[in-house]
């Protein structure tokens, strides 16, 4: 997993937003590049709505999520993201 050097607060809140939904909806359920793709979206713009501001906050959490691996739970994928959060990374 490769990571930004420096998250943004931005990228952290987003970071941990995602996470908490993946808990709370269906965390046994299995995990999808598509939810990643579609969740980063819809994250940045309920934060700074339709603007070039959501557009960078949506590609710095794309390049900090990483990729969903197959077989991988939803809580799985929201305990990486925490993980990210916090720094840790795995080269």
């Amino acid at each position: 997993m490769t990571t930004p050097l420096a998250l943004s607060d931005d990228t952290i809140l987003l970071l941990g937003q995602f996470a908490d939904t993946l808990d709370q909806q269906r965390p046994d359920a299995e995990m999808r590049e598509e939810i990643r793709l579609a969740r980063a979206l819809v994250f940045a713009e309920q934060l700074h709505g339709p603007t070039e501001a959501a557009f960078a906050a949506e590609q710095d959490l794309l390049a900090a999520a990483p990729r969903v691996r197959h077989g991988q739970t939803r809580g799985e994928y929201a305990a990486l993201l925490r993980l990210v959060a916090r720094g840790v990374s795995a080269g």
